[in-house]
């Protein structure tokens, strides 16, 4: 192991409890070991998930978070008995590989519950909501401190907890510790004072206007976290660890309005720093052990879900500042790098590493990072393209595919996470020889699955490299990971020994014999507008592969490449401005909100021109003519101008006996959809 990371593989504890490494895997919706969006069970998917985790020498395992009361049905988490007994089992195994794991119990999203057009119609139309109770209580899985507007949906409000629900919501928390440590889990995690969930509800001032004892003062909002806690200590004794899930500060301007990174004058409306030093000490002396930490509410949730333009260790400075107001141990998550994380765990500024994603994509990285082996390991890329496609634009609720909020805490890079039923290597009985058309992430994946079943892949690739577009999508200076992604698939494609052809162009798959299948994986091309003048502008591709732009940049669509170049532009010291036909920026389905979020606001602090409902007329030699809303047209200046318009599939040829298409070549898409159908096609041949 590199001694770099020494400090991240030493003991320490939490509460009476002592855990092995400062590894901790952090929670994520879709991994609860007692199901998701269904009514609770233990959920064996989870449980094998967790355990390979485990296996794979993480210090502390944080499942998803488990809702006190189900999601559906409305049924106490403590009422099923028979899920316990099951989880006893899965401890006693879980324990063989000396890995601790704390349940994390949550009170429920309130505002941020992330209703889509159905459960907005259940709300607004009591009689809908009426019949839609038994499965989907919109109004208590909504309900938050106050009559407060969802994060999500235009006319959507919170009703206010009775303050008897407080009562019965604290009492769950011990009921269903209790059952926790009884079945052999080494501690609970109450979530949470963090990102805008309903307990950080009744913490923050502009969530939180009620007049009785949990509104108003420091105290009483502070009271219903400070309550669970002291109510699950007094049930499962003192000894019993609970650590609390927490926000640092809440990088938060207003309802639906975060702070980006950089943007230091504005007024916080939930936590800031000096509020939080008071009540880090008032948790820590109300029982908590440990403090999970990030940053951001919901409103800022590229704070707690941090995309790739964000920072890395975008929170580490203002975790290791609250730690010197406490005397338990605090863990800081958010884009974490094992560098930095093991430099604040050996100068005591922390006491653990959180991580989440890169557990999705990679089970085994940590012992991996162990073996010095840093070049195997598979990155994340923060692309949410699987695990947190919650998705809105202006107008919409959440546009998430019912598919995905039922199954999260999927990876687009790995396909076998959390669906191991559905993508699993299966020894092929007839070895076949297939070519592969096109060496971009789409072929080569391909190539990796076949190599594995014992397939004989070769692929053949037109360029001097392999990595396809993925080339030019990971050329901004904030793609690092994707950068990282292209070499890890070049270097297992290099250790499965595939055969690749290099500088060779294949024009038709019937140029290839001896070849008993035959995968197209040649990408897409750009669109082309019909509009004069458009030989004057350059495609998104070519300014990605480093063609020079002037000053002043015209960028022709906002959607998702759109705005990752215009923001590449920003960090460049260029001055773009952004001509969109639709409402908003990103208005698609499948763009995290966390991500989507961030360029919108980051667009606009940096005071991007941004024109909405406005079509491009004609490109012009200094700039361009468009035509608004109103139906008039009106010219923008400028030195340059490219075009992000979209692709179309550019595959050989069809579909047919012995040929398949994936990636673009079958259907645009994303790095998902891309690697999902590699699997699709490969797992049958």
């Amino acid at each position: 192991m590199n001694q770099t990371y020494a400090s991240l593989f030493t003991p320490w504890k939490i509460g009476t409890v002592e855990i092995k490494n400062r590894i901790v895997m952090c929670s994520m919706g879709g991994t609860s070991i007692f199901g998701w969006m269904e009514p609770n069970h233990f959920d064996k998917e989870a449980a094998n998930f967790l355990l390979e985790r485990a296996r794979n020498n993480v210090g502390l395992i944080l499942p998803g978070i488990a809702p006190i009361r189900d999601t559906m049905g409305g049924m106490w988490l403590y009422q099923n008995k028979a899920k316990f007994r099951q989880l006893k089992e899965f401890m006693d195994e879980f324990h063989k590989t000396d890995a601790k794991l704390f349940i994390q119990l949550t009170a429920g999203m309130g505002r941020s519950m992330a209703v889509n057009d159905l459960m907005v119609k259940m709300i607004k139309n009591k009689a809908f909501g009426l019949i839609g109770k038994p499965l989907f209580n919109m109004d208590y899985l909504c309900a938050s401190a106050s009559a407060t507007p969802n994060r999500w949906a235009d006319d959507v409000y919170s009703r206010p907890f009775t303050v008897d629900e407080i009562h019965e919501i604290v009492e769950a928390f011990a009921k269903t510790a209790l059952l926790c440590k009884e079945a052999g889990v080494d501690g609970v995690e109450v979530h949470a004072v963090h990102e805008g969930y309903t307990l950080d509800q009744f913490t923050m001032k502009y969530t939180n206007q009620r007049t009785d004892e949990y509104g108003g003062s420091f105290e009483n909002r502070y009271r219903f976290p400070a309550e669970i806690v002291k109510a699950i200590k007094a049930r499962c004794g003192s000894e019993y660890p609970v650590s609390l899930r927490y926000s640092v500060v809440s990088k938060t301007k207003g309802f639906r309005m975060g702070a980006v990174p950089g943007e230091d004058d504005f007024t916080e409306v939930g936590r800031d720093m000096e509020e939080s030093e008071r009540a880090a000490k008032f948790l820590e002396d109300a029982g908590y052990d440990m403090l999970n930490c990030d940053n951001g509410t919901y409103d800022s949730w590229y704070w707690a879900h941090p995309p790739a333009y964000m920072p890395e260790n975008c929170n580490l400075e203002s975790v290791k500042h609250i730690k010197k107001f406490v005397s338990i141990p605090v863990v800081c998550a958010g884009k974490m790098t094992m560098d930095e994380g093991a430099k604040a765990v050996e100068a005591g500024e922390i006491d653990g590493v959180g991580v989440a994603r890169q557990f999705l994509v990679d089970p085994e990285w940590v012992t991996k990072l162990i073996d010095g082996r840093e070049e195997d390991i598979r990155p994340c890329i923060r692309c949410h393209n699987a695990c947190f496609t919650m998705a809105r634009y202006e107008g919409t609720a959440n546009i998430q595919d019912l598919g995905d909020a039922i199954h999260m805490a999927r990876c687009a890079l790995n396909p076998t996470t959390m669906q191991t039923k559905k993508y699993r290597i299966v020894k092929t009985e007839k070895p076949k020889r297939i070519a592969i058309i096109g060496g971009g992430i789409g072929g080569m994946e391909s190539a990796l699955v076949l190599a594995e079943r014992g397939h004989q892949p070769t692929i053949f690739e037109k360029s001097d490299r392999l990595g396809g577009v993925f080339i030019l999508a990971a050329a901004p200076s904030y793609k690092e990971s994707d950068r990282q992604l292209i070499e890890w698939y070049r270097r297992k494609v290099a250790q499965a020994g595939i055969p690749v052809k290099l500088n060779t162009e294949v024009k038709c798959p019937d140029e290839l014999t001896g070849f008993d299948e035959i995968i197209i994986a040649t990408g897409s091309s750009p669109r082309r507008l019909p509009v004069p003048g458009i030989e004057r502008a350059m495609e998104a591709t070519e300014y990605l592969a480093g063609r020079e732009v002037g000053e002043n940049v015209i960028v022709i669509g906002g959607g998702l490449t759109g705005c990752e170049i215009a923001y590449d532009l920003i960090l460049k010291g260029k001055k773009p401005q952004i001509v969109e036909m639709k409402n908003d920026l990103i208005a698609v389905k499948g763009v995290c909100l966390a991500n989507s979020s961030f360029l919108r606001e980051m667009l606009a602090f940096k005071k991007t021109p941004v024109y909405l409902n406005t079509s491009l007329v004609s490109i012009n030699e200094d700039g361009v003519t468009v035509r608004g809303q109103d139906g008039n047209t009106f010219d923008l200046k400028g030195d340059s101008v490219i075009v992000s318009v979209g692709y179309k599939p550019a595959p050989l040829s069809e579909k047919r006996a012995h040929v398949h298409l994936v990636g673009d070549a079958n259907a645009v898409g994303n790095l998902r959809t891309v690697i999902w159908r590699a699997w699709d096609v490969c797992m049958k041949l």
